[in-house]
């Protein structure tokens, strides 16, 4: 086997692909993860993590992480940051994985590439991107201390970022298009009690303005048609996901969102590709399902990779 086959190759270095990496390498095969950034995935930018088993108090999202991705070194697993996937070739018996720093073989490929933070499309949001707009409060929060800021999407990830937004910054306005929240009862609250925090249930963002940075957003009142606008310094967008899938467009069966579809041992259709973790077509996302499905398809992976050696 030259150097750069690998009898597995792991797609994206978030809570599923590290655990696949363990799983695999323990099994002494000679497995290879691919990460496009720095290995973690979004519970890395997660201040606060309270509910993955084991951890009475919660923890930290990079300490969690940083555990992973050391057992996954410690079992002989080879990771490749910073190193994007580019393009997938199932043409040639072996799976050829073509990424910005090299080309690569496998005889299975596990795809855990997780998902991107969903955009807004309103005016303003690429302007400022960078410049007042964040999609990473645990990442940005600091340089925010002492200002007013806002919050859009009251689900699990607005409430848990706001949350740790809470510990820096003046004020948090939270934004959510429906007339309720969507997060967990005891994030709810916990929030509504913080007087910091003030929330605008069934409001539409309508823009984002400001010159050089964030000065204000324009809010709607969905019921009444009225708009206001808020002094903000910042906007932390937290309004859902997309799988990171384009890379495996025409390759494997997605649904009309793109996520992978898969069957129960988390086969795609195309033979020797699997997909674990958010990048998944299923109801649930959470860490400690990312981490289950990566065990089931490591298993699976197992029995296939001994039947191509034999």
């Amino acid at each position: 086997m030259d150097n750069n086959t690998h009898d597995v190759i792991i797609i994206g270095g978030g809570p599923a692909g590290l655990t696949a990496a363990i799983y695999t390498s323990r099994e002494m095969f000679n497995a290879l993860l691919l990460e496009k950034g720095i290995c973690g995935g979004l519970p890395a930018s997660t201040d606060l993590i309270e509910n993955y088993p084991g951890f009475s108090e919660g923890l930290n999202g990079m300490e969690l992480m940083s555990e992973f991705k050391k057992q996954a070194q410690r079992f002989g697993t080879q990771i490749s940051e910073l190193d994007k996937v580019e393009k997938i070739d199932i043409s040639e018996g072996k799976i050829r994985v073509q990424t910005t720093k090299e080309s690569y073989l496998t005889y299975v490929l596990m795809v855990a590439s997780g998902s991107i933070p969903k955009k807004l499309g309103v005016p303003g949001e690429e302007k400022f991107k960078g410049r007042g707009v964040s999609y990473c409060a645990t990442c940005d929060g600091p340089l925010y201390r002492d200002k007013d800021v806002a919050v859009i999407g009251c689900g699990n990830s607005g409430l848990q970022e706001g949350e740790a937004l809470l510990k820096y910054v003046k004020s948090v306005t939270f934004v959510e298009f429906l007339p309720f929240m969507n997060a967990e009862k005891i994030l709810q609250e916990r929030l509504q009690k913080n007087s910091k925090a003030s929330f605008l249930l069934n409001h539409k963002l309508n823009s984002i303005n400001g010159e050089d940075t964030v000065r204000s957003i324009t809010v709607q009142d969905r019921q009444t048609g009225k708009e206001k606008e808020i002094n903000v310094s910042g906007v932390f967008v937290y309004v859902g996901f997309l799988p990171n899938s384009k890379f495996l467009e025409g390759i494997v069966g997605l649904d009309s969102l793109g996520y992978i579809k898969t069957d129960d041992d988390m086969k795609t259709k195309t033979d020797g590709i699997y997909a674990v973790g958010d990048v998944r077509c299923k109801k649930v996302r959470q860490i400690d399902v990312a981490c289950g499905e990566a065990t089931i398809s490591a298993v699976s992976v197992r029995d296939c990779l001994k039947e191509i050696k034999r």
